[in-house]
């Protein structure tokens, strides 16, 4: 009866068009969303078509356009908040410093009711999500993995044919590359995962083709996207 345990939602929300995704148990309908950055009626649209209950928030990293509205979404819904990993709190804190601007929430500082672990899981329904950090574009990045539909769903980690961009503060370039060869190309080439900007691709391409880390990029030592061309907007 049920051919996908697990169905997803792209929602993209503010101005950086962020991919914030509702993702939902088939058998049971029980859902969460992960990075609700703002545009909180859009997603709850999507909610509402897809007939779900939302049990929680879960969050990939803690930068404006993915965290900026877990707060008010938590406090709305009466769900709680799983992930980043806690080495991001330095992002939570600066979001009680970002500036106004078109198009976004105001964000809110908020503290999460479970921080994340490598290796933890997190359930939705009756499906389990593996967790994995992924340190690079912030300390505290992690990713979420669902085996049975082969779909990573990894923040700001890697996009099609780049990767996310480590100049902002605490990035790491060095550190990024190998989050995505020792805890992303392990999972397999042929994972789907969904980017927090741009489209759907699969570590399988990546290996082949990303200018930045495929297998020849790694092997050679290339360095970093220029920031102007990288995905994973800039902060004030």
């Amino acid at each position: 009866m049920f051919d996908k345990p697990l169905e997803t939602a792209i929602v993209p929300v503010t101005p950086f068009q962020q991919n914030a995704t509702v993702l939902w148990c088939t058998k049971t309908m029980k859902g969460a969303v992960i990075d609700p950055g703002g545009h909180l009626d859009r997603i709850m649209t999507a909610v509402d078509r897809a007939g779900i209950t939302l049990e929680k928030i879960l969050i990939t990293h803690a930068h404006r356009d993915h965290a900026g509205a877990a707060a008010d979404f938590s406090e709305a819904q009466g769900i709680p908040i799983e992930g980043p990993h806690r080495d991001d709190q330095f992002w939570i804190d600066k979001l009680a410093d970002a500036k106004e601007k078109p198009g976004f929430d105001t964000p809110r500082v908020f503290t999460p009711d479970r921080w994340l672990e490598n290796n933890d899981t997190v359930s939705v329904g009756e499906q389990t999500l593996d967790v994995r950090h992924c340190p690079g574009h912030t300390p505290g990045h992690v990713i979420y993995f669902h085996a049975p539909s082969q779909l990573a769903i990894v923040g700001d980690v890697l996009f099609r044919r780049t990767v996310g961009r480590t100049d902002l503060p605490r990035g790491d370039h060095e550190q990024l590359v190998r989050s995505i060869t020792e805890q992303l190309w392990p999972l397999g080439d042929e994972v789907m995962f969904l980017p927090g900007h741009g489209r759907l691709s699969t570590f399988g391409q990546e290996r082949e083709d990303n200018p930045f880390v495929s297998d020849l990029a790694v092997a050679t030592g290339v360095g970093p996207p220029d920031p102007e061309k990288a995905l994973g907007p800039a902060f004030d």
